[in-house]
């Protein structure tokens, strides 16, 4: 079962592509992952991205396809994959389905989460995580049972990362609705889009992806 996962920054695609990993024993790959491990392995291609990322350039649609394709060929990947970040534009869709066919795969479902942005960014401004051990808390949903101590280390010192901020996290609102909200009607053409309530709590956004996929599986 091949999935994508789409919505906005912290609407929980990465929470949910673990669920469904250990569900469906398939594995969740990640555009940013694969390029990190692709530039440390330092072969040829880890090299040309080396090169294109320290020149502040994006990688060509090209090379992330070409990766992406090797990547699905790994026996982890054997029973399908959820690409959670990918594809993010309607070229990189077109080409995604492109590179399926030539393997004879398919998509099951391409699955929205849909959220209240403003409510998304009280979720995103209130994290912060422990900076000992980096346990996640939020100001509002998962305080430490004793304020100012992480519950697993104990340590008194805590950090927010600098994209969680407000301003930030707007920031990048408006770059998800102008660069990948479009690929959604793209995959609705196609009749393979399915919307969840992604503000609902964690349990029940998964059990209704699962009930989503019991009707393509």
């Amino acid at each position: 079962m091949n999935i994508i996962l789409l919505g906005p920054p912290g609407a929980g695609k990465g929470t949910q592509a673990q669920r469904l990993e250990k569900t469906y024993k398939i594995v969740q790959i990640s555009t940013g992952d694969m390029l990190r491990a692709r530039k440390k392995a330092g072969d040829a291609l880890g090299q040309e991205l080396s090169s294109i990322m320290a020149a502040g350039n994006l990688v060509p649609d090209v090379l992330i396809i070409r990766m992406l394709a090797e990547r699905i060929e790994q026996p982890d990947a054997a029973n399908g994959f959820i690409l959670d970040g990918f594809p993010r534009t309607v070229p990189q869709a077109e080409a995604l389905d492109a590179m399926l066919v030539s393997k004879d795969l398919k998509l099951a479902a391409v699955i929205e989460l849909k959220v209240d942005e403003e409510e998304l960014v009280q979720r995103i401004a209130g994290r912060y995580s422990c900076a000992k051990c980096g346990s996640g808390y939020h100001d509002l949903y998962q305080k430490p049972e004793k304020t100012g101590v992480c519950d697993k280390c104990g340590a008194t010192e805590f950090i927010r990362r600098e994209d969680d901020k407000p301003e930030a996290v707007r920031n990048r609102l408006k770059v998800y609705h102008d660069q990948t909200a479009p690929i959604l009607p793209y995959y609705t053409a196609k009749g393979l889009l399915q919307t969840v309530d992604g503000m609902a709590p964690i349990d029940d956004v998964s059990h209704a992806i699962e009930s989503l996929l019991k009707k393509v599986a």
